[in-house]
């Protein structure tokens, strides 16, 4: 039971949470009342920047949520253009997160990242359509072993304003690796490759790292879903 209390906390939260809490302590000997509030959003700092481990499902093939939150849309495009990946359509699968989601970014499915792209833009509301085109955001190609190409991509909402990503081109790396996260509020893509369609439906709740968005291994038409 304490491992569900005690989650470790992401390195990039404890500037936040060392500020508010001097600022908590300076109300409580100025201003004591005020200091409640300053209690409030302390311990809100250290819900956001939660780490939790996750239990990854290792079979070869499966590609995994790379956010916590709901799927706010499950669609065929184009991916992004500034992954020179082309431009069939294929599916895409939107992850959106609220500031109660957990925030950490994890890489979608074992490979090579061939392919980094961040692009200033606007902050609208990340459940949008045109947010994957219009927003902030950091687009990340992967080239699998079979040399099919995963793209995942972390777009900034309208209360987040950073997006932290800590891979670099020809990295290796593993389904369920954390590489990254965004501050506060946000959105995550997935493109699966030509050919692969998604076994989860809109609506969906999704673990980073945890649940099986895709078996690229598997001819499975798009798996729908409803709500019960």
């Amino acid at each position: 039971m304490l491992k569900d209390f005690l989650v470790p906390i992401h390195r990039a939260g404890w500037p936040f949470i060392a500020i508010f809490a001097g600022v908590t302590l300076a109300l409580f000997l100025v201003f004591p009342p005020l200091a409640w509030l300053g209690v409030i959003l302390t311990a809100f700092c250290i819900f956001f920047f939660r780490d939790p481990e996750r239990i990854v499902p290792v079979r070869p093939g499966l590609a995994v949520s790379p956010a916590d939150g709901l799927i706010s849309a499950v669609d065929r495009v184009a991916p992004p253009l500034e992954l020179d990946m082309g431009t069939q359509a294929v599916w895409r699968v939107s992850v959106f997160l609220s500031v109660f989601d957990v925030h950490i970014n994890r890489v979608p499915c074992d490979g090579t990242i061939t392919a980094l792209s961040y692009h200033h833009g606007k902050f609208l509301n990340a459940a949008l359509d045109k947010a994957s085109e219009e927003n902030e955001r950091q687009a990340v190609r992967l080239t699998l072993e079979d040399g099919r190409q995963v793209a995942f991509v972390q777009i900034a909402g309208l209360i987040a304003r950073r997006i932290i990503c800590d891979l670099a081109d020809g990295q290796g790396v593993r389904a369920g690796e954390r590489f990254g996260l965004i501050r506060f509020g946000s959105r995550t893509d997935i493109y699966l490759p030509a050919g692969i369609a998604p076994l989860v439906a809109p609506g969906q709740r999704m673990i980073g790292g945890e649940t099986v968005v895709a078996d690229l291994n598997s001819d499975e038409t798009q798996r729908p879903g409803e709500a019960r």
